[in-house]
């Protein structure tokens, strides 16, 4: 998955201005305690990220 492909993702779940805040404020355990931002910083796959947030907010089977 490419980045723009989980921004995407990301906004048309969350809303454009909500997902940031997620990416930015919410930790999730599946990132090892950190948040969307952190983890891909650190160079963790969008896809991987992307599985993560999934799980986390119990996103549908059609939104993974």
């Amino acid at each position: 998955m490419r980045l723009s492909e989980f921004w995407t993702r990301m906004e048309g779940h969350f809303g454009a201005g909500y997902a940031r805040s997620v990416a930015r404020d919410h930790v999730i355990a599946g990132l090892g305690g950190r948040t969307v931002d952190q983890a891909l910083e650190a160079g963790e796959s969008a896809k991987q990220v992307w599985r993560a947030v999934c799980e986390e907010f119990e996103l549908p089977a059609r939104a993974r």
